[in-house]
């Protein structure tokens, strides 16, 4: 990814595997265990957490219309039954979408946990659950195993995701949140081994996608940009899920110096999509590679007041330095550390983004250090990780102490433009041979 798109903005496997995914159903006839499931969880009642209101321009015609309905049912519904883990679930299922689109991640992500956590812990004790209980569980543990991915709990998603598949070996859906753990915990080959499954069972958006990003990491940027593009021709036009692939497609082509096609691709988003805020970004960063710091700040002010991404402000406060705003730069800096503390305190691991915030806006080669190495004890096999730690060794001038990190970051062969770049820095650094297995090849 460039850097903004590396840095501050949620990578699209993890968004992509929080995408709304409404399961099939086994048989509704009345159990024993059932029973017994509605005895324990009937014992107290439930606060259910709030819709936030969508902002005008994210209500997208009859869509807002459709979640509060949705969200209405459901709540009156679990008013009525605090047992109905079916309510649960479509409640969970509706806050993971509106952390998507809204941008709202410390509150949404939160409360999917809230519903997701007592229909695992009840259906996990009983023993010999029937067909209807085994899919409930199923898409409790997929949809909290999505959750631990956009909070960064890579670990447990993965743990989780397994407890999933133990149930059902056959929905790709839950392959891919695997193939998310396995990538950001730096287990490329088992993550390439999980998305040939995926893609044998589904061939869909979800798992082009996947492809793409793998094909990326082992440096293949056509074969990635293909699969991205199969992935967009495989959505629904104007979906968010499809808008976000499309999205993830122009910033391949920019990433990889089509600015072009990139910007023919954000604009196609926002035709299809409007007022698609990561699309407004897209477009705000061609500019600013332009040198058009008006038109850049316009376009990111527009997409900060639909939604509270971190990135749009970040960008906002470097355009701010580039034009001698020094205040209003450090006011947005100010900003950002307040909107990261909140996702953390929600639950949210913002090591990886702070440790590069620290290094790329701050400058605090302490801090982000700190952040960094936090981050390597979690996962210190991810090449992102490494890019990282290098990047800040090479900045404190210590080329010798970065190698090895640069080193595990150039293994699978990335072409990444800053990574190579980093590459030139450390002069003296090779790699290892690339691993190329046959579901990365066209």
């Amino acid at each position: 990814m460039k850097s903004d798109h590396m840095i501050y903005s949620c990578t699209f496997r993890l968004m992509l595997g929080a995408a709304l995914v409404l399961f099939a159903a086994c048989g509704h006839s009345p159990a024993p265990n059932r029973q017994a499931f509605a005895k324990r969880s009937a014992q107290s009642t439930v606060e259910i957490p709030r819709l936030l209101d969508r902002p005008e321009m994210l209500r997208y015609g009859k869509e807002w219309d459709n979640i509060q309905n949705i969200y209405g049912a459901q709540t009156a519904e679990l008013r009525r039954n605090p047992a109905n883990a079916e309510a649960r679930l479509k409640l969970a299922e509706l806050f993971i979408q509106e952390a998507r689109i809204t941008g709202e991640h410390p509150h949404y992500y939160p409360a999917a946990l809230y519903m997701l956590e007592p229909v695992v812990r009840e259906l996990e004790q009983i023993a010999g659950p029937d067909l209807q209980q085994k899919d409930l569980l199923f898409r409790a543990l997929s949809h909290k195993a999505s959750v631990q991915l956009s909070l960064h709990d890579f670990a447990a998603a993965r743990e989780t995701a397994a407890k999933a598949i133990a149930i059902n070996p056959y929905n790709a859906y839950i392959y891919g949140c695997l193939v998310d753990a396995n990538v950001e915990l730096g287990d490329y080959r088992k993550a390439v081994d999980v998305c040939d499954k995926m893609v044998g069972i589904r061939p869909d958006l979800r798992s082009y996608a996947r492809v793409s990003y793998l094909r990326e990491i082992y440096g293949d940027v056509n074969g990635a940009i293909e699969a991205m593009d199969m992935a967009v021709k495989a959505g629904y036009p104007g979906f968010e899920q499809t808008e976000w692939a499309r999205l993830q497609l122009g910033h391949l082509y920019e990433r990889y110096g089509q600015a072009a096609a990139a910007e023919k691709q954000y604009r196609m988003c926002l035709a299809l999509r409007e007022n698609y805020p990561f699309a407004l970004a897209g477009l705000a960063g061609l500019e600013e590679k332009r040198h058009h710091f008006d038109r850049a700040e316009a376009l990111l002010k527009q997409a900060a007041g639909i939604i509270p991404e971190v990135s749009f402000y970040i960008s906002l406060a470097k355009i701010y330095r580039k034009t001698g705003r020094r205040a209003e730069a450090e006011s947005l800096i100010a900003k950002t550390e307040d909107m990261m503390a909140e996702d953390i305190a929600a639950g949210h691991n913002m090591s990886l983004e702070a440790g590069r915030f620290q290094l790329e806006v701050t400058g605090n080669l302490d801090k982000a250090l700190e952040f960094a190495n936090d981050e390597y004890r979690r996962r210190p096999e991810n090449k992102d990780v490494n890019q990282l730690l290098a990047a800040i060794c090479m900045a404190r001038g210590n080329k010798k102490q970065a190698a090895p990190y640069l080193q595990k970051a150039l293994a699978t062969g990335s072409k990444d433009p800053e990574l190579l770049e980093l590459k030139k820095k450390g002069q003296t650094v090779s790699t290892a041979t690339v691993f190329l297995p046959n579901i990365l090849s066209k």
